[in-house]
Parts: C-alpha cells; structure tokens; sequence
C-alpha cells in the first residue's frame, strides 16, 4: 500500500485537493487490496480553513514521520509576498521521505521555497508562471504544460490539471488499464498529454463583437477548408477591410495570424495524441502540405512538427516510428 499525504495550508484551494484525492481513492475503489493509503496533513495539524473559509481537519505532519510516505503532493492557495519558513520547512521533511513530491497549480511556489525545484524544469497556472520564473531563476518554468515530470517531482497546472497529474500518477504506479478506470469515473480525459497547452488559442482571443464570433466559429468549423481572410470576413458580414481593422483592434493581431495559431493548437493536440501520419495531421487542421505546417510550427513553437511529436512520446515514455514523421 502506497502512502499518499495531501499537503494544506490556510487558504489553500479545495479543488486542487479534491480532484487528486477522489482520483485516488477511485482507485482504491474494488481493488481486493486497496494500492492506496490517503492523508491530509498540515502543519500545525487541526482544522484548516481553505480560500473560502470552509474548514478541512488534518493531522500534524511530525506525527507522519517514519511513517512509509510515498508520495506527498500540494495543494496551491495564495501566493505570499514572503514564503513561510514554518510551511517550507514541514515540505522539505515530508519531502525527504517521499519516493516523489507533487504540487497542483500555486502549490509550485511552495516547492520552490522548500528548495525541491531548483535546477528542475516545472509548471504552474499560466497566469503565475512568470512570477514563479522570476522569483526562483534556478527553476526552468514551462506555463505551457498541463504538467511537468522532472525526476520525482512532479508539478501541475491550475486546479482541474491536478486531477491530469493524479491520473497521470496512477498509471505511473498501477498501469494505464488502472489510470482508464479512474478517469472514466471521473468523466474526464484519460489522459491530456502533459504537453497540452494550458488554454485554448480561442479562448485567448476572446473578442466582444457578435460579429467576430461569429467568425471564429465558422474558422473552427472549418478549419480543415482552405480559409482566407475574405471567407471569415463574409461570416462576419463585414468588407475585408473593416473587418480586419476590427479583428485587430479586438484581438491584437491580424486574421492570418489567428488562422495560423487555431492550426497548430489543433495539429499539437493531435501530434501529442496519437501516432496518426504527420501528412494526415496537416490536412485535418487545414494545412494541407506538411511543409508549410513545419514553417508555421517553427515560427510559433520553435520546433518541427517531428521534433514536438517526439518530446510529447519521452514524456509518455514512448518512442515514436519513422513512418509518421517528416
């Protein structure tokens, strides 16, 4: 049986401790020998409020001390002007008994005022994740993953990536079979490849005219069509010209660009998905010709459509076959 401690703190957020911990414990659900033990601990141990003042009783983590800790994974909250040396300190014993730590979203910060990140690549909440970079350089921050394993430390995205993370443990410890189970359960993914972005290049977009929403919904409806500016413009009811002034003026970028970046959102999610031909990938996000998803790959990512392909199989421990790359 394998020991999991759920780390709180005053303000931590419910949810980042609440999907892994039902996770697990679906996993221990009809198992003869249930593979999992789960513990909340705390500093102080007691009753310990989360963000919204709901209150979580918890044991003190000295009394877990030599006490078979497999795993011990953290939940985030607010961010503190100035770490708690008493919260840093509790992390870095139980970290030191564990086989591996974990953090759920802000719960990187914690990792880091512990000293578990340094010289570590880590992920965090997007929207945090350039004050994580600045306040601990030694860390390499990647805001772009669902979550990230460096050696047994194991970081995670905001809030829901923290039941990815726990699926993502869970086959690690049990198989994938085990991992399925749990995630059918839950109704989620089994499982966003850890190279996923965080948020949708749509959802970033976000423009307030009906009219442009329009538009990308019919550029996400058809995106595998060969898409002009002139095609959304129409979907728009707009003239090209006006609507490429609203576009950018509501978005910050042109038409094209958008198109481009909807494309390689959806060519990524497929790369880091399957082993589907890198040919077929670029006609189904309207590519076309696997050449020119390269150029707008290395423009946009930094990387060959072959080169993602393969960085998203070492992080499933996976290799991929020569037949599908270019």
């Amino acid at each position: 049986m394998k020991d999991i401690v759920f780390f709180i703190h005053s303000g931590f957020d419910m949810l980042d401790l609440a999907g892994p911990l039902c996770a697990f414990r679906l996993a221990n659900c009809g198992a003869a020998v249930p593979p999992y033990r789960l513990r909340i601990v705390s500093v102080q141990g007691g009753l310990v409020p989360d963000a919204m003042g709901l209150l979580l009783d918890s044991l003190a983590f000295e009394t877990q001390a030599g006490a078979g800790l497999d795993t011990l994974l953290v939940a985030g909250g607010p961010i503190p002007d100035l770490p708690d040396p008493g919260i840093a300190s509790a992390i870095q014993t139980l970290s030191a008994q564990a086989r591996r730590s974990c953090s759920v979203c802000t719960g990187a910060f914690l990792l880091a005022a512990a000293g578990l990140l340094s010289g570590r690549r880590a992920t965090t909440h997007w929207r945090h994740a350039p004050r994580l970079q600045r306040e601990y350089p030694d860390c390499r921050v990647d805001g772009d993953k669902i979550f990230v394993q460096d050696g047994p430390i194991w970081t995670s995205a905001g809030i829901t990536a923290g039941i990815d993370l726990a699926i993502a443990l869970i086959e690690d410890d049990l198989g994938s079979q085990a991992a399925r189970q749990v995630s059918r359960e839950m109704v989620v993914y089994h499982r966003r490849p850890s190279g996923q972005s965080q948020f949708s290049e749509m959802n970033d977009l976000c423009p307030q005219s009906d009219r442009l929403r329009a538009a990308l919904a019919f550029l996400r409806a058809h995106i595998a069509r060969d898409i002009r500016v002139g095609d959304l413009a129409a979907a728009a009811c707009l003239g090209e010209r006006q609507f490429n002034r609203l576009f950018r003026q509501e978005t910050g970028e042109t038409p094209a660009r958008a198109i481009e970046r909807l494309r390689v959102e959806i060519a990524r999610a497929r790369l880091a998905s399957g082993k589907e031909p890198i040919a077929a990938i670029a006609r189904a996000a309207g590519f076309h010709d696997p050449e020119r998803m390269r150029r707008a790959f290395l423009r946009q990512l930094g990387q060959t459509p072959q080169a993602y392909r393969r960085q998203a199989a070492r992080e499933r421990g996976e290799t991929t076959s020569q037949n599908h790359t270019i």
